[in-house]
């Protein structure tokens, strides 16, 4: 099972800061965190993807992903 965390705007898109989650890829994660949580659907494509602290593209198998985290773009410095 992997562990998924949202960050600020994706935080409250979703309704929560954290989620576990069973998808094979990110690529069916995206899909399925979108139908439950259907205000993500604005702010997901946006959002940096980190898995295990590495960004990763819809094609990244999963299978032993300890963490995911959903950044959405910040603003400021």
């Amino acid at each position: 099972m992997t562990r998924i965390r949202y960050f600020a705007a994706a935080a409250e898109a979703a309704g929560v800061d954290a989620e576990d989650r069973e998808e094979t890829t990110l690529e069916a994660l995206r899909a399925a965190v979108v139908a439950e949580h259907p205000a993500l659907a604005d702010i997901l494509p946006r959002c940096a993807v980190m898995v295990d602290g590495v960004r990763s593209d819809d094609d990244r198998p999963l299978g032993g992903a300890e963490l995911i985290d959903v950044l959405p773009p910040f603003a400021g410095g």
